[in-house]
């Protein structure tokens, strides 16, 4: 099968590794800097699910449909009701429509970063990027939120305190936190009967006395002399922090009874869906069962200039059934309460659908005027939309919020300040966001 694509053109990728992240932030040695201080290893116990729809997916063809637009805008499908009076979604979210007492949706969230490249950094991090960047790049200005959570949480039991799944976002890594604050990718897909986590697993043959004997014979060969100031900006810092990461991964027995999949009950993973977005979301909730605070599920394929109808039957009502196999799961267990579970990408779609040329079918184009994002869990107050489009869906109208305001929400229910200061490794400081205010209707 094809792999999803950006109108960038470039493939998703999938080659990224533990730490590799980070060198977008700046050049090799500043990406392997140590942050300036050490995690405050908060005990605050919440976590963060982001299922992150990379190219942008429709909120009209979601969960802000306009039945009374013209048919150029209002598309194919027919608006259904929720389990909320007056809260209507589009028809290819019904499992997410029967439990809408469980999530809110906000839809005016908007900012104007309306390629993918900036899009995602600015949704990724709250910081918009500093010079006009391309529709396809890679960039870090700013830490993203999985490795603010990294640095200010810190891991527990051995697993990283953040994980990408199957790869990291443009701007998913640490910029100047530091190597350490990269995502931990796991690029194999958990729905493969053959699934394991490379490189986290001692290799048959070699019993860990013998893994034991390997490690102390490397620090007795490694002669390299290291350099503590941060201002020498030592490199070797930065792979002795990923190499002491890659032991505890495979020494912990919580990391590894995290990533056996193959203990869930065969009906759970059935409701999950045999898919790779159903095993990797049922992964990411064993993850955060095990105490992982940060996980991220990037989803591809929403950039939908074309072909957006046929893509939303089966791509979006998957999306759905996910989802909404997620919500339930972490509600029966007790794990909603402190979970938050985030389902956006880097802007909506436009309102006039059009037909490119040489294609066949109709699509949607960049649209960051407006989205719609689901959220859930961790005390957000359900059952309620959050703001509103015009009747076009053209520009968020009521109750406008920027990327910073929804960032500041995440650190806010993570036990995190958004208004805190950071200190580069050079000294200069930065905000963490620059407007610490949350969406108030988010916080309870």
């Amino acid at each position: 099968m094809a792999k999803p694509r950006n109108c960038e053109g470039l493939l998703r990728r999938d080659c990224l590794k533990l730490g590799l992240g980070a060198f977008l932030g700046g050049g090799f040695v500043d990406s392997l800097r140590q942050r300036l201080s050490a995690g405050s290893g908060s005990s605050t116990k919440t976590n963060c699910i982001l299922i992150w729809l990379d190219g942008g997916p429709s909120h009209f063809e979601t969960f802000d449909p306009k039945p009374l637009a013209p048919s150029e805008i209002r598309g194919d499908f027919q608006t259904i009701p929720t389990k909320i009076p007056g809260m209507f979604f589009s028809e290819n979210m019904p499992n997410l429509a029967a439990i809408s007492d469980k999530l809110t949706i906000v839809r005016s969230v908007r900012h104007d970063q309306n390629n993918h490249g900036a899009g995602n950094h600015y949704m990724m991090t709250g910081a918009p990027t500093r010079i006009p960047v391309s529709c396809g790049a890679h960039v870090s200005f700013h830490p993203s939120m999985g490795s603010v959570v990294s640095a200010e949480r810190g891991a527990l039991e051995g697993l990283p305190p953040y994980f990408s799944m199957p790869t990291m976002s443009k701007s998913g890594g640490p910029n100047f936190l530091g190597a350490k604050h990269a995502p931990f990718v796991v690029s194999d897909d958990p729905n493969a009967e053959s699934f394991r986590v490379r490189d986290v697993t001692i290799p048959q043959g070699i019993q860990d006395g013998r893994a034991t004997a390997r490690r102390e014979l490397r620090n007795q060969v490694d002669g390299l002399v290291r350099f503590r100031d941060r201002a020498a900006g030592d490199p070797v810092l930065g792979v002795d922090e990923n190499f002491q990461q890659a032991v505890m991964l495979v020494t912990s027995p919580a990391a590894q009874k995290a990533f056996e999949i193959e203990r869930e009950p065969a009906g759970v993973r059935n409701a999950f869906g045999r898919n790779s977005l159903g095993q990797r979301a049922l992964l990411a909730r064993r993850l955060i069962e095990a105490g992982v605070p940060f996980v991220t599920i990037i989803n591809g394929g929403w950039d939908h200039h074309s072909s957006i109808f046929p893509s939303f039957r089966k791509q979006g009502r998957e999306l759905d059934a996910v989802v909404a196999t997620l919500l339930e799961d972490l509600s029966q267990r007790g794990l909603l309460q402190t979970t938050l579970v985030l389902v956006m990408g880097e802007f909506g779609r436009t309102p006039q659908i059009s037909i490119l040329p040489g294609s066949p079918e109709p699509g949607r184009d960049h649209w960051s005027n407006a989205m719609s994002i689901l959220v859930a869990g961790c005390g957000t107050p359900c059952g309620q939309i959050v703001g509103s489009t015009d009747k076009n869906g053209y520009a968020a109208t009521e109750k406008i919020y920027a990327p910073e305001n929804l960032v500041s929400t995440v650190y806010r229910k993570l036990g995190i300040d958004p208004d805190k200061i950071l200190y580069t490794p050079t000294g200069r400081p930065t905000h963490l966001v620059s407007d610490p205010h949350p969406i108030s209707e988010l916080m309870g």
